[in-house]
């Protein structure tokens, strides 16, 4: 071969060569564009269900409460005081929402200490931590500070009452696990939805007697309803809610426990689900709530329905399963929340 051949030769090589480390330099550019592109179109999109589903939620919680105002007085029947549950169905997805009287919660402002004792130990399974929140609970109420080498606030509370539920988070030993909720799991480790002490206490609620149809299973405890009980309590409410008399009639007596009352304050919270196009459950989940207070219709005739509070996020137990009757854990498998 001659010289001329061989450098000719060796210009085509390096060119080649050229080509293919621009071709791989590409590729791996494209490659990172698209895993790019591909995360953002998901991250869009996942945000996109998020909204459709706020959407559904809050618009869920509206329609409740329309609901609310035409009552028992049309017909049909759109809601009765008793029903602690609606279930709508759309196009898009479906909505439970929890009619929760606060009537049906411990008083945080009038609770004896050894209630919320018993309350938070039900709900938290500590009772050293139990005493320590009451003891909280009880020092706010009184008017005094609390260190924060206790591990309280650095914020003074600034009045003796609680004027919110969300100030129970500057109680000493208070988590957002042990307020909002959390997850607990049975012997088998499954895990189940558990509810916290926003479930349980309220600054408009009452010192009983609770209606045993809306009552969370820890407060049931907490005025002295074994575990068990209380957990067939919710399983069979989950069927049906309970009519006058039958609580006694299925020997569950208790005289801070009754079935009905009075409510005039409630918790509407709705938990939305989409469907996938397929007409199965998605795992995009969104909640919405709001307190209401329902008026004198005398007095307001327009809107007898006063919004007292709206909560654009609000944590609940539907939120790890497909809208529709809940399957309580095993009672065996410790706190029944």
């Amino acid at each position: 071969m001659t010289p001329h051949k061989q450098i000719k030769g060796s210009v085509r090589g390096s060119a080649l060569l050229m080509v293919l480390w621009a071709s791989a330099a590409l590729a791996a550019i494209a490659f990172s564009v698209a895993t790019s592109v591909r995360s953002e179109t998901g991250r869009v999109a996942g945000s996109a269900d998020g909204l459709r589903a706020w959407y559904l939620a809050s618009g869920s919680v509206e329609r409740a409460i329309q609901w609310m105002l035409w009552g028992p007085d049309y017909a049909p029947k759109y809601w009765q005081p008793n029903t602690s549950r609606l279930i709508f169905s759309y196009a898009s997805g479906d909505v439970v929402v929890e009619m929760i009287p606060e009537s049906a919660k411990l008083n945080i402002n009038m609770a004896s200490e050894d209630d919320l004792v018993r309350l938070v130990a039900a709900v938290s399974g500590n009772p050293s931590q139990a005493q320590e929140i009451a003891a909280g609970i009880m020092a706010l109420r009184s008017g005094q500070s609390v260190s924060p080498s206790l591990g309280g606030s650095t914020f003074q509370h600034p009045r003796a009452s609680f004027q919110e539920i969300e100030e129970l988070l500057l109680v000493p030993g208070m988590t957002p696990e042990l307020f909002y909720g959390n997850y607990i799991s049975d012997s088998e480790g499954r895990l189940y939805a558990s509810g916290g002490l926003r479930d349980c206490l309220s600054v408009w609620g009452s010192m009983g007697p609770f209606d045993a149809n809306t009552m969370s299973p820890a407060l049931m405890q907490a005025v002295g309803v074994p575990p068990q009980e209380a957990q067939m309590i919710v399983a069979r409410r989950q069927v049906a809610p309970f009519g006058i008399g039958e609580l006694s009639q299925m020997g569950f007596p208790t005289p801070r426990m009754i079935v009905g009352g009075g409510h005039v304050i409630w918790t509407l919270r709705a938990t939305a689900r989409l469907r996938r196009p397929d007409g199965t459950p998605s795992e995009v989940v969104r909640t919405a709530a709001a307190t209401v207070k329902i008026l004198n219709p005398r007095d307001y005739p327009m809107m007898p329905l006063h919004v007292l509070r709206w909560y654009d996020d609000a944590w609940s137990e539907f939120a790890v399963a497909p809208p529709g009757p809940l399957v309580p854990p095993n009672p065996s498998a410790g706190n029944p929340q």
